[in-house]
């Protein structure tokens, strides 16, 4: 079997393919064919090893993995051979809030998805919706867990409420989605015509281009009549026009706060943050109870995920390279079939 490695802060130089026996699984371990893999920014920061997780040298990279189940340890009861099955983000992440001794994430602390066979906790997986395919699964164990937790930690969205979602990666797109299902009006920024008009067939009411608008936060206030949004989910930035645009008692879930200060944004004023009246709570993925919620909603409403293009296995290179692009709209998926 093939998997790749990674020395961290080389980039595409760092990464290489080794071939290797299969791995068996031991006690409470299940083994799983990898049909597909999804990667996207947070990839690109592993590679850069400009990530807050250390990366360990050597490291099988990817945390976004789906396939089928073909061997089982002893005392496996959770799944069984021929499950279909995702990998959870953060194995040790079972329910409740994160903590530091549940930190350890697949593709920097141990070993990821980014192979043809991976040996992984049973506690670490779940089941995928049965509708969706392998490489519509696969867009879903960071980006629609993170969306997921960024919608429910505070005040979930519910019929009549506003949401705002910033820009049009997948975290964005998976947050608009479960929103509408919820029934809330939901605001988005993009960057393009284009992507505003895929963002409308997804079904997002109103769009905000930001870079015709640099001060879309003066927009969204008329579109809630000056009310502002009841919740923010900021996967870009920048914080500061996200604390301008959220209503006074609302939430701002902070996701891409690494994406804010890329355009030279100053750090936030407290006095912005006491002003806007909000909570204010950062959103780190999501644990295994988030992800069967996910799996549920996404089940019971039959949705599928935006997909934007999908690699071969062998082609990941391929495949980071057009991340770093930024023409994506979606998902980028690679498969293994």
């Amino acid at each position: 079997m093939k998997s790749f490695r990674l020395v961290p802060g080389q980039g595409l130089a760092g990464l290489t393919v080794e071939s290797h026996d299969e791995p068996e699984p031991r006690r409470g371990q299940v083994m799983v064919r990898m049909h597909a893999n999804s990667l996207g920014f947070r990839d690109l920061m592993v590679l850069a090893n400009n990530y807050p997780l250390p990366i360990i040298p050597g490291v099988v990279p990817g945390c976004e993995g789906v396939g089928e189940v073909t061997a089982v340890g002893e005392d496996v009861t959770r799944v069984k051979i021929g499950d279909r099955v995702a990998a959870t983000v953060f194995p040790r992440w079972l329910d409740g809030p994160f903590r530091r001794e549940n930190a350890a994430q697949l593709g920097t602390m141990i070993d990821g998805v980014w192979t043809e066979y991976a040996v992984l906790s049973e506690d670490g997986v779940v089941t995928i919706p049965d509708h969706l395919s392998y490489e519509e699964a696969a867009s879903l164990p960071l980006a629609a867990v993170t969306a997921w937790n960024a919608l429910t930690a505070g005040t979930a969205p519910r019929p009549g409420s506003t949401l705002l979602t910033l820009g049009s990666g997948a975290v964005s797109l998976f947050a608009a989605q479960f929103a509408k299902l919820a029934g809330a009006h939901v605001i988005a920024t993009t960057s393009s015509t284009a992507k505003a008009e895929r963002l409308k067939a997804l079904g997002v009411d109103e769009v905000i281009n930001y870079r015709q608008k640099p001060d879309w936060w003066e927009d969204v206030r008329t579109l809630t009549d000056g009310a502002g949004v009841d919740l923010v989910v900021d996967a870009a930035g920048p914080l500061e026009q996200s604390l301008k645009s959220v209503a006074s008692g609302g939430d701002v879930a902070l996701v891409g706060y690494w994406l804010s200060g890329l355009d030279g944004a100053k750090p936030v004023d407290p006095a912005l943050i006491f002003a806007a009246g909000a909570t204010l709570h950062r959103t780190a993925a999501g644990s295994r109870t988030h992800f069967v919620e996910v799996n549920r909603s996404i089940t019971m409403h039959r949705m599928r995920p935006a997909i934007d293009r999908v690699f071969p296995f062998a082609e990941i290179p391929e495949a980071i390279r057009y991340c770093e692009s930024g023409r994506r709209f979606g998902k980028v998926i690679i498969s293994h079939d």
